[in-house]
């Protein structure tokens, strides 16, 4: 028998059950929407999610304990996460296009101003500015807890990786807050759109990031990394410095320059 160092994958029930998941929370949505049941919405987000925990679980099993993860494999996957990071960039584009679109030459339905008349905005150096000190904090120490793992120091790491949870966390109950008391919309015209749109996936994508790293700290805690092997982690520290990133641009543009 020829060896080769790729991972060949065994069949798997997966993709269909994602598939179907996501065709019914795209249906169940639309039709949640509309006032009617809500139901194949629910059903669509539960065969998502038992998809997402078993897939990844047999992820972390061909990596951790049955050594399928080679070198070219790593090399493999280091490449899909740089070109799905690449393909979140172009989905936040479309939402930063959107505002500069409207905010930069407003149309008379705005009241050729921005923001548009009768909308007050939120003040970008109350909870958005701490949100932004919050975030930055957070890469400081997923970056402390990266480096931490790659010297050997496990109980650091496990510290920074648990601080980096928290206050994944935190950002979330300030940005529900903000939302709570927001004085305006997503109805208020174009800038309400614009403005939950792209911060309401940003907390999506933060919230997303949060239960990556989470899971990542209870491998951390299972002693399933080591110093040479621990892509998961890795990848998790890319997609939060990617939230950083796309938050920083968010505060600059929506927040301060948009207010």
């Amino acid at each position: 028998m020829v060896r080769n160092p790729f991972h060949l994958v065994e069949f798997s029930p997966w993709p269909l059950t994602g598939s179907l998941g996501a065709l019914f929370l795209t249906i169940g949505s639309a039709a949640w929407f509309h006032n009617y049941s809500s139901t194949p919405m629910f059903f669509g987000i539960m065969l998502v999610l038992l998809t997402m925990i078993q897939w990844w679980r047999d992820i972390i099993r061909e990596g951790t304990y049955q050594g399928f993860h080679t070198h070219q494999v790593a090399k493999g996957l280091r490449w899909g996460m740089i070109l799905f990071i690449a393909s979140e960039v172009c989905f936040f584009f479309a939402f930063f296009w959107a505002f500069f679109h409207s905010s930069l030459a407003p149309s008379p339905e705005l009241g050729s101003c921005w923001p548009p008349a009768g909308i007050e905005p939120l003040n970008p150096f109350s909870v958005p500015l701490l949100n932004t000190a919050v975030l930055l904090a957070s890469g400081v120490t997923v970056t402390w807890a990266h480096h931490s793992l790659m010297e050997g120091n496990w109980t650091s790491s496990i510290q920074g990786l648990f601080v980096t949870v928290l206050l994944g966390a935190y950002f979330t109950f300030l940005q529900a807050g903000e939302y709570w008391e927001a004085p305006f919309t997503i109805a208020d015209g174009a800038y309400g759109s614009t403005f939950f749109v792209a911060t309401g996936f940003h907390g999506l994508h933060v919230l997303i990031g949060s239960t990556f790293l989470l899971i990542c700290l209870v491998r951390l805690y299972l002693h399933q990394f080591s110093t040479g092997h621990h892509f998961g982690f890795e990848a998790a520290a890319w997609y939060w410095h990617f939230v950083d990133v796309v938050w920083l641009f968010l505060y600059i543009s929506i927040y301060w320059w948009g207010s």
